[in-house]
């Protein structure tokens, strides 16, 4: 909790409007105390009224703008996430998020106002009659004991536990459809998804019994409590020990006092699974951004890896790696597959933490640059670029509205191409790029990097590994163009790429062995 924005203000506003909505309710109770006992209706009860229609109007504003930034502010988090379970980080930032409404709207302020209310409520009941005050003070406790007696079978955090685990598998299995239905496996997937659905609404239905039991509980308990009450001050007022006045009082207050227990242990259950949801998300490692973090000149840097290693779950893809690449200057990694090309590119991108050592930008640790001004001067050619929904031309530009997009298509030779489409750049691409072959796809990748003209770093990683050598040759006249005044790496299998650089890396398993002049 302590980790959320703003917790501490909302806490403070939501303590002041508990105060504010006990004062209300002792007003109200008086006012319809005067009421019925013939005093008409009085100043303090249409004041009491209005002011708990505008308290709970206030409770709802400030939870609903409390959640609000609650959930950008878990979005953020999950999504600069570095855990590497896909399915599981996209149910918390959706569903999950979602769902600590109930628990942050819900029950928190009801949980607050169980604590004023009732204090006050009791206060006023000693100073009107001594005899029902103790009854009340002793019944009070039994509804927080009961409900935490109920609350201990509920089954939410597993209900969300399952449900993480059936997002997570769902998304997995979608994912490798494909390879799945290939290998005869579509039908036991499909299983597995069906059981772990089933173990899901089987959590769901004990947790709707358990939260059926407290709400029976909790009625029963306050009411005998309230009847303890109302039954001795009935006779008291046979008997004439007892003015109407005041024994209106006591009655209209004792169901306030118990009335905002019952209400957060109503709660309780709807908001655990947000509860739940809240420290899961709370609990996800990110990436560190420091909070001084430098902005650095634009321009082609000079990069220095420091004994920089790598490694994913205790297999090293990097080891001791020193490297000094010039501003300005083009190397060329090479080297067989898995031998951690690649993770110098994601180390250079901030995709990849090192596990040891360090690089450094223009003599300053790449850890400690703003992550956005970084990235905002690196034009980068992923092996497989990612395509998003919308139009090529979108797609080419990413963002940039001064990217000048036939220019950089027609550097990549991707001109031709736009000109078969239906609706030339404006054609639709989709998700997974349907209209565009592989190379075409490839293409677009290094259209995005041409239109970056005031990149200062360019990372190529095999941009022409799919393309043909007609097209090769067009695309690599138009990485020289992309090139000059700029520092390059570039990943390179085949000979023309080499072509390129100054100067040749290679890498063995994670190691740089050799660095000689291309």
């Amino acid at each position: 909790m302590p980790a959320l924005p703003g917790l501490r203000r909302y806490l403070c506003v939501l303590g002041l409007l508990g105060v504010l909505t006990a004062a209300a309710v002792l007003l109200q109770a008086e006012g319809l105390a005067t009421l019925l006992t013939g005093g008409g209706i009085s100043v303090f009860l249409v004041v009491a009224i209005a002011a708990r229609v505008a308290l709970s109007w206030g409770h709802s504003v400030v939870g609903e703008r409390f959640a609000a930034s609650v959930r950008g502010s878990l979005r953020r988090r999950l999504l600069s996430s570095t855990s590497d379970r896909a399915g599981v980080v996209a149910t918390q930032i959706t569903r999950g998020v979602d769902a600590t409404d109930s628990y942050l709207t819900g029950y928190l302020p009801s949980l607050v106002v169980s604590v004023v209310v009732p204090v006050a409520v009791v206060a006023r009941l000693f100073a009107a009659d001594l005899t029902s005050a103790p009854v009340v003070v002793a019944t009070l406790p039994l509804i927080p004991v009961f409900a935490i007696l109920v609350g201990k079978h509920t089954r939410a955090s597993v209900q969300w536990q399952l449900l993480t685990r059936l997002g997570g598998h769902f998304l997995d299995a979608v994912r490798g459809l494909g390879t799945s239905k290939v290998f005869g496996r579509a039908a036991a997937q499909a299983s597995v998804v069906r059981s772990m659905a089933v173990a899901h609404a089987d959590a769901t239905m004990k947790t709707l019994r358990v939260a059926f039991l407290s709400a029976l509980v909790l009625e029963l308990v306050a009411t005998l409590s309230v009847a303890l009450v109302a039954v001795p001050i009935g006779f008291r007022l046979l008997s004439g020990g007892l003015e109407a006045r005041p024994a209106l009082v006591i009655l209209l207050l004792t169901p306030e006092a118990y009335l905002p227990l019952r209400a957060a242990g109503a709660k309780f259950h709807a908001a655990a699974e947000g509860l739940t949801a809240l420290r899961e998300a709370l609990a996800v490692p990110v990436v560190s951004v420091s909070s001084r973090a430098l902005c650095r000149r634009r321009g082609a840097p000079s990069l220095v890896f420091e004994r920089v290693s790598v490694s994913y779950d205790g297999v090293p893809a990097l080891s001791d790696v020193d490297l000094v690449v010039p501003a300005g200057s083009r190397i060329a990694l090479v080297g067989p597959s898995g031998s951690g090309k690649s993770t110098v590119l994601s180390v250079l991108l901030g995709f990849v933490t090192p596990t040891s050592g360090r690089v450094l930008v223009d003599g300053v640790d790449l850890r400690s640059l703003s992550s956005p001004d970084w990235l905002a001067d690196v034009a980068w050619v992923p092996q497989r670029p990612t395509l998003f929904r919308g139009t090529l031309a979108s797609n080419i530009a990413l963002g940039s509205p001064s990217a000048d997009v036939p220019t950089a298509a027609r550097a990549a030779a991707l001109d031709a191409v736009a000109a078969g489409l239906p609706s030339g750049y404006a054609t639709p691409v989709g998700e997974l790029g349907e209209v565009l072959s592989a190379g075409q796809r490839q293409r677009v990748g290094l259209a995005r990097a041409l239109a970056r003209t005031s990149a200062g770093l360019v990372l190529l990683d095999e941009p022409t590994a799919r393309l043909d050598s007609r097209t090769e040759s067009a695309v690599l006249s138009a990485t020289r163009r992309l090139l000059p005044e700029r520092t390059a790496v570039l990943v390179a299998h085949r000979p023309a790429m080499l072509a390129l650089a100054d100067r040749v890396v290679e890498l063995r398993g994670g190691r740089v062995l050799t660095g000689a002049a291309a």
